[in-house]
């Protein structure tokens, strides 16, 4: 559910090619570009779907590790499709670990920046960073750099505007949990 469709596939010269759905709704990046931030009514909604779709990549051991707005599409009914599968690692069941270094700095769990081991949980926070994105108009942590952006996200403080209604700064005082390496 919510996964982009694979129709086709074929080789030629040494190169792969995928055929994959449309989705003529565009990125989640796109929209969230355009409006700035989302009401909580719509986050929930993406949320929810892409909620889902974790979980079933989860469910057959695969842990996704690249869950940021350019890599949710929209197809025409406004239902996303997560894409760009590049970063998946296969084979993640109860209490494996992997220790590649790999995603999107700003979406990415501390379990992956001191590459301590990590597993399905570095999804869970990156949906948290997701949720705060969508509701804020940024991720929770963000610098001039990679270091410092980096360094928040180990050690920075969760800063949560006003205008978020508890139940919304309740949700993301709880996640991303920080694990305890």
């Amino acid at each position: 559910p919510f996964i982009v469709d694979l129709i086709y596939a074929f080789q030629t010269g040494g190169k792969l090619y995928l055929i994959l759905e449309c989705l003529s709704g565009g990125e989640l990046f796109m929209q969230l570009e355009r409006e700035g931030i989302f009401l909580e009514d719509t986050a929930c909604f993406y949320l929810s779907e892409i909620t889902l779709a974790l979980g079933h990549l989860h469910s057959h051991g695969i842990i996704y590790r690249d869950l940021k707005p350019e890599n949710i599409m929209l197809n025409s009914q406004g239902h996303i499709k997560l894409t760009d599968f590049g970063l998946c690692k296969e084979s993640i069941h109860d209490g494996a670990v992997t220790h590649t270094f790999c995603g999107t700095i700003e979406y990415m769990a501390p379990e992956i920046l001191v590459r301590s081991g990590h597993n399905r949980a570095v999804d869970w926070w990156s949906l948290g960073a997701l949720m705060y994105d969508m509701l804020t108009g940024s991720p929770p942590f963000t610098a001039e750099n990679r270091k410092k952006t980096i360094d928040k996200i180990l050690k920075g403080k969760l800063v949560l505007p006003p205008y978020l209604t508890p139940d919304a700064r309740d949700l993301l005082k709880k996640v991303p949990p920080r694990q305890k390496n």
